[in-house]
């Protein structure tokens, strides 16, 4: 079994996840079914499956997201674990009933999360400091699923994490990303126009070493979930 990763542009990959996956000796492999349709994709029999984050939204009339909706909704049912990471989140929010939706203003940057009283004792966020500074990249957000704990939430958008049963989490902040994907992120055609939209572009050095910290908690942590499924 292999934990499959669905990627939704080049720029977008794993980042410090690759590196969790590598250390608990998990293989994994992309999947880019924007660029390569793939047949019938038994996800049922992989250890997990990540979706990563994109520019564009959950609500666009792309056949392939449909396509990773429908492996969503195959993984809950067969109890398989799903991580989302910014529109990964969004997907597995939808897949659960959700509205996905623009937000009033977007988020990028590294701004403060605040963990909430149900992270206190969940298998990942437990042992995080109840405020971090984190990165984040998105203009839409999503409402939380019946019957989900909310783990943390930031000034801008409410809904920064979340947990539906044992094995599937939503982030919408990027915890993977390296100094070198943010600066890829800040000269990408697809991405330029955002920060135009806030403060400018990031700092890509700034807080890394408090992120790799982070990073490596809370990925440790969903391998060893994973590997007690």
């Amino acid at each position: 079994m292999a934990v499959l990763v669905f990627r939704h542009v080049p720029f977008e990959p794993l980042g410090r996840i690759a590196d969790a996956l590598d250390s608990h000796g998990m293989e994994w492999r992309y999947l880019d079914l924007w660029q390569t349709p793939e047949g019938d994709l038994q996800v049922e029999q992989a250890q997990a499956l990540v979706f990563m984050g994109g520019p564009m939204s959950v609500n666009d009339g792309l056949p392939w997201l449909r396509e990773e909706e429908r492996c969503i909704v195959r993984a809950i049912s067969s109890g398989v674990p799903v991580l989302g990471i910014c529109l990964g989140a969004q997907l597995l929010a939808k897949c659960l009933g959700s509205r996905v939706y623009p937000m009033g203003h977007k988020e990028i940057g590294w701004y403060p999360i605040r963990l909430r009283e149900a992270a206190r004792s969940d298998p990942l966020f437990g042992e995080l400091r109840r405020t971090e500074t984190v990165f984040h990249w998105h203009g839409e957000t999503f409402g939380l699923p019946e019957g989900a704990e909310w783990l943390a939430e930031s000034d801008l958008c409410p809904h920064q994490a979340f947990r539906c049963g044992s094995y599937l989490y939503g982030l919408q902040f990027h915890p993977e990303v390296t100094p070198e994907i943010i600066s890829s992120w800040c000269v990408e055609d697809m991405n330029c126009g955002d920060p135009r939209e806030t403060e400018g572009p990031p700092d890509p050095e700034a807080h890394q070493t408090r992120m790799r910290e982070i990073a490596a908690h809370l990925f440790g942590r969903w391998c060893d979930l994973v590997a007690t499924r």
